[in-house]
């Protein structure tokens, strides 16, 4: 699974900010190769820097339980 809902989140987040993603990038220290696939929900990103992007918006990712979804709602 894509991480859909932190890529969504930065992307909704950025653009209500009024900032490109070269902007965030630079705002955030981060290089603009990683906002541009944190954006497209790559599954392999450093949670390091995922935390670094949601730091921008007051928030962080937490371990937590993985939540199994029902068959109906895979379809």
């Amino acid at each position: 699974m894509r991480n859909d809902k932190i890529a969504t989140f930065i992307r909704e987040n950025r653009k209500a900010a009024g900032l490109t993603q070269e902007e965030f990038a630079v705002r955030s220290g981060l290089g603009l190769r990683f906002v541009r696939e944190l954006e497209q929900g790559k599954e392999t990103v450093r949670l390091d820097k995922v935390n670094q992007a949601l730091a921008m918006f007051g928030m962080e990712a937490v371990p937590g339980r993985k939540v199994r979804r029902l068959e109906t709602e895979e379809e």
